[in-house]
């Protein structure tokens, strides 16, 4: 069959409008004659709301062996629903029950593809709304008329590059499908769902500006625990894509007591594969699954750790604010904590592994929006635009 088919583009484009009505209607209603700074604040706010969940329901997607339910792009069987391919349906879930293929596992795959249309209309619509604000301001300084509530306070490049993004995690969508669940091509596409929500997060604080003024030593490592968290959240993509979560069913040891199984570092890590294959081209060991399995555990230590150091540091200060901070991070990782090992030891049930997914996007994102804040601490006083 041809595995992409884009008949039914717009169909689907238009279907993501519908369903992006709602929210714009909300939002018109809500912010009914607020500034026009106001509503791009709100509509960013609930775009990246609408993102976080359309990150767990891929999630939930992936979870549920629901990634080829539709095994062509951008419909299904050429159809904009599962209605209109029922009888393809029909016939794969007759040949393989439990496959890939099945009624419920199509419509679940296609309500993510919805979702995905409808988030990437809201950001068309945040960007038009972006350079319109920044027309305006643009006219308010030649005119000499310029006021707090003319001026644009967020760039609308920031809004460009997040539509730049959608689009791109769009093809890494179609990709997902075309290329069956390469493990590479999935991880990069849960990645770059994260890498959104973090855009996201951080234009959002430029609409309403709350610096933290802390020092140096502390922005630098709040940096250091970005990246040292994006490297562990990319080792459970991976974890998630090649499905060896249940390579080791125990805490804190691993098959039988042991707490160095023999592990096959090579074919684990062979990162341009197909999903189950080894680097020589065979079956992916077991061994190999054991090696994915404990860097994640090993790399989720050292975050941990890195938590805790950065919340004491923050704590140490003194300040209110650090405190705070101090505590939101503290939560998210014993969320994290609590719900890996729950993945482990209780055989990996599909609210642990979402809950597990939710808190690795909550931490990104209260990471994201500290160093925005932590930015805004380091612009001139008259300069508020990010």
């Amino acid at each position: 069959m041809n595995f992409v088919d884009l008949s039914p583009l717009w169909q689907l484009a238009g279907l993501g409008a519908l369903l992006a009505c709602g929210p714009l209607l909300w939002l018109r209603l809500s912010k009914r004659g607020a500034t026009l700074q106001a509503k791009l604040q709100a509509l960013t706010l609930l775009t990246l709301f609408l993102t976080f969940d359309l990150v767990l329901f891929g999630a939930f997607t992936r979870l549920t062996d629901s990634g080829l339910g539709c095994p062509d792009w951008p419909g299904c069987y050429g159809s904009a629903s599962p209605l209109g391919a029922h009888g393809e349906i029909t016939m794969a879930q007759t040949a393989m029950p439990t496959g890939p293929v099945t009624h419920g596992k199509a419509w679940i795959e296609m309500i993510h593809r919805y979702l995905a249309s409808s988030v990437g209309v809201l950001i068309v619509v945040l960007c038009v709304m972006s350079w319109r604000l920044a027309l305006q301001a643009r006219r308010a300084r030649q005119s000499g008329l310029a006021t707090s509530t003319t001026l644009s306070a967020v760039s609308p490049w920031w809004a460009t590059v997040t539509l730049l993004w959608v689009c791109m995690q769009g093809a890494f969508g179609a990709l997902t499908v075309t290329m069956k669940l390469f493990p590479a091509i999935v991880t990069l596409h849960l990645l770059g769902g994260l890498g959104l929500l973090m855009l996201l997060a951080w234009t959002a604080q430029g609409y309403q500006p709350k610096p933290l003024a802390w020092g140096r030593g502390l922005r630098v490592a709040a940096w250091l625990l970005l990246g040292l968290s994006l490297v562990q959240v990319s080792l459970g993509g991976w974890v998630s894509t090649n499905y060896a979560v249940l390579a080791c069913a125990e805490f804190p040891t691993c098959q039988g007591g042991q707490w160095w199984p023999a592990m096959d570092f090579e074919h684990g890590f062979t990162l341009w594969r197909e999903l189950g294959v080894g680097a020589d081209g065979g079956w992916l060991p077991f061994a190999a699954l054991t090696a994915i399995h404990m860097t994640h555990r090993i790399g989720a230590g050292l975050v941990f750790a890195a938590i805790l150091l950065f919340a004491w540091r923050l704590a140490a200060t003194g300040q209110a604010s650090a405190k705070l901070w101090a505590k939101r991070l503290l939560w998210v990782a014993a969320w994290q904590f609590i719900s890996g090992l729950s993945n482990v030891v209780l055989d990996w049930p599909l609210l642990a592994a979402l809950a597990h997914t939710g808190g690795a996007a909550m931490l990104l994102v209260l990471l994201s929006v500290m160093l925005a804040r932590l930015h805004q601490n380091t612009l001139p006083a008259h300069q508020t635009r990010l």
